[in-house]
């Protein structure tokens, strides 16, 4: 009795869990950035002495992050419009976004706030597919990106302990961070065309 070959586009069983495996472990840099985004962010030393149900919500964030967090390095088509594919297309902007609101409720201490800074700038230089990625362009220097992510992630980090809340003068330095924000967004989009 002979058995009959293998189909070539049949894979076995346990194909299909490597593929698996490689694909939760591929890009291990941008998984374990993202997923320490995501953990500094729910204030760890807070979520320790927290019920079970905080502990285990951190530990679901730590799990999103961990699949959200690799780049997304392709070119831009037009799929579904659905909320769940556009978030899972742009979800290395979504995870960001995510911590630092999630970082704006809990309320962390100012040295946990330098790490999340430095975790956000890190991770999004890392993931940044303009600046890393197969399409960005040929030939720019990769050290005035980062220098200005650097520059720009210092002047908020000091508006946003700036102790001026309270006061009268808290419009002014806010309308001042917003205008140089949307400048650097104005001059970051006119450079890229």
């Amino acid at each position: 009795m002979t058995t009959a070959p293998a189909r070539p586009g049949s894979r076995p069983a346990d194909s299909r869990a490597a593929l698996l495996i490689g694909r939760l472990t591929s890009r291990l840099t941008d998984r374990l950035l993202g997923t320490a985004l995501a953990v500094a962010a729910c204030d760890p030393p807070a979520a320790l002495h927290a019920p079970l149900p905080v502990r285990v919500l951190v530990v679901g964030a730590a799990a999103a992050a961990w699949w959200a967090a690799p780049m997304v390095d392709a070119r831009p088509v037009l799929t579904s419009m659905h909320w769940r594919t556009v978030a899972a297309r742009r979800r290395t902007t979504v995870l960001p976004a995510a911590a630092i609101a999630v970082a704006a409720v809990t309320g962390p201490p100012v040295w946990l706030v330098v790490c999340i800074a430095a975790l956000l700038l890190t991770y999004l230089l890392v993931t940044d597919a303009w600046t890393v990625g197969v399409t960005a362009p040929p030939g720019r220097p990769r050290a005035t990106p980062a220098l200005a992510a650097a520059a720009a992630t210092t002047v908020v980090l000091l508006a946003a302990q700036a102790p001026v809340a309270g006061t009268s003068w808290a419009r002014l330095p806010a309308s001042l961070v917003i205008a140089a924000t949307m400048v650097c967004l104005v001059l970051a989009l006119r450079i890229r065309r």
